[in-house]
């Protein structure tokens, strides 16, 4: 579970933490789909975003992309859970066979933005959940 950052990222998490005064856990550049994803230190979420999104608005001007962020947990059911929101999610059990797998409880109304255009979403919250907690997928059910 080691997470191997590149200059880049290390640049954009300093970048966040100094302009905003919260705790980054991680960072990924998504080239693919324009974007920087932020893992934010659990209870520290509402004060990344800041009032309307000033936060968030002025780092996307700092970088030239589109800011999504994550709240950090303490287990993987719940990062996981975290990492598919704004998705309600309802329950998530990890499953530890031969892969350990994440199965998210979504409402069905919420599948399509758990999903996200092009599964954008669902594949930053494996991404995130592999680096973070060693979860090899996450299925939703």
């Amino acid at each position: 579970m080691t997470v191997t950052l590149s200059d880049r990222e290390r640049r954009y998490i300093a970048l966040f933490e100094d302009e905003v005064g919260v705790t980054i856990r991680d960072c990924v550049v998504d080239e693919t789909y324009d974007r920087v994803i932020f893992v934010v230190k659990a209870g520290e979420m509402g004060e990344a975003i800041g009032p309307g999104g000033k936060h968030v608005d002025h780092i996307e001007s700092q970088v030239g992309q589109r800011v999504e962020l994550v709240e950090d947990a303490d287990t993987a059911e719940a990062f996981v859970a975290n990492a598919l929101a704004p998705a309600a999610v309802y329950n998530v059990t990890i499953s530890e066979n031969d892969d350990t797998v994440a199965y998210a409880e979504v409402d069905h109304d919420d599948t399509g933005v758990a999903i996200g255009t092009d599964g954008r979403n669902i594949e930053a919250a494996r991404t995130l959940a592999a680096r973070h907690f060693d979860v090899d997928d996450i299925q939703l059910t």
